[in-house]
């Protein structure tokens, strides 16, 4: 039996607009909801990413950090 899909926690979450749009063309292609893509990628997140280039973006991303704050 599937596990009922129950939006229960609501955050407010902040994002550069390229995440705000990949975020949006990923749930339009999908067919899904903004709400649910986030769900379906966080309980799936294992399994969606790449464990081997996870760190390395993830480096580059910190690196950049300061600057894209600027």
């Amino acid at each position: 039996m599937p596990k009922r899909l129950r939006l229960t926690r609501r955050f407010t979450v902040a994002m550069t607009n390229d995440a705000h749009r990949a975020l949006f063309r990923f749930a339009d292609e999908a067919e899904i909801s903004v709400d649910e893509a986030l769900s379906f990628l966080f309980e799936n997140f294992g399994s969606v990413i790449n464990g081997e280039n996870l760190g390395h973006r993830l480096r580059l991303f910190k690196a950049e950090l300061a600057d894209r704050k600027a």
